[in-house]
């Protein structure tokens, strides 16, 4: 069995923001009871060796001793945020973003810093995260400098819900995340405007029509919701139906949140959230981190 099965992987790179992922990481392993495994990937520019040969011992050494210290500074990061977790780090030589897509194969969660400027020649941690939140196969949180300083403790687990499988998945996820952290869930459901749409479309809608399509919305929701909200009694659920785009309404709600959680290729409003700029938005503007969850993402429990 790998070092990191079953455990939240956290990459760091020297940098301010990853290291605010690693306490971050360390305070979410905590709360789950799974262990964190702390990873310094870097890559080594092919200039510095003769094209189609494999990187020197010795470069490949001298590598791995100016990343042992980052690594280590890690995990007393970790041990000083959530002291009695199991800790284990490692030092991993390839392209970042596929070594982390390959580990979350085997992980529980993998959490990133965005935009980390690496202390470290040939680690570069920002730049991958998007990549591996796109294709990894298990959910991804994005963290930021300021989304972690700033996170309100006792805020919700912000869920953005469109009725689709894996919109159904990343649910489930955040009302783990809730528990684990003993608070609420906020529900969000976001709709075009009907009028609009049926305009555009060469059709009047009458009142009725309206009430009832609202009504549909809510009933969707609601049925999203039902078998979970049997699932984690304890957990508080508010829900938000509204008329607006995902993204605004996400970011305007992880101001005051713990996590937002997205499930990547729904339908509906939040559809390609991970393949266009919704995605990118909300992953470069929200206040608090970003938990992506694609469809064949491992159980939340």
């Amino acid at each position: 069995m790998s070092t990191y099965q079953g455990a939240a992987v956290v990459g760091v790179d020297g940098s301010d923001v990853s290291k605010g992922a690693v306490a971050y990481a360390a305070k979410t392993a905590a709360g789950r009871g799974i262990k964190l495994h702390v990873v310094m990937a870097y890559s080594i520019p092919s200039t510095m060796f003769a094209e189609g040969m494999a990187p020197p011992q010795q470069l490949v050494d001298h590598f791995e001793k100016e990343a042992e210290p980052a690594v280590q500074e890690a995990m007393q990061i970790a041990r000083d945020a959530a002291p009695e977790l199991e800790i284990t780090g490692a030092v991993a030589e390839g392209n970042p973003a596929q070594l982390f897509i390959e580990y979350s194969r085997e992980a529980k969660m993998i959490v990133l810093g965005s935009r980390g400027l690496g202390a470290l020649k040939g680690v570069v941690l920002g730049s991958v995260s998007a990549h591996v939140a796109t294709n990894a196969f298990c959910p991804v949180i994005v963290t930021k400098a300021d989304t972690v300083a700033n996170i309100n403790e006792s805020g919700p687990v912000v869920v953005g819900v469109d009725g689709s499988d894996n919109s159904i998945r990343a649910t489930e996820w955040a009302f783990s995340a809730a528990k684990a952290r003993g608070t609420s869930v906020l529900a969000v459901h976001t709709w075009m405007d009907p009028e609009v749409q049926a305009a555009a479309a060469g059709v009047i809608l009458s009142e009725d029509d309206l009430e009832r399509l609202s009504g549909e919305q809510r009933t969707m929701l609601d049925d999203a919701l039902g078998n979970l909200r049997e699932q984690y009694p304890d957990v508080e659920v508010e829900t938000l139906v509204t008329e607006d785009r995902a993204t605004r309404v996400l970011v305007e709600k992880s101001r005051d949140a713990q996590l937002v959680v997205v499930g990547s290729h729904g339908r509906g409003t939040f559809t390609g959230m991970l393949l266009g700029s919704t995605s990118r938005s909300l992953l470069q503007a929200s206040y608090c981190p970003v938990m992506v969850v694609r469809p064949q993402a491992c159980s939340s429990e």
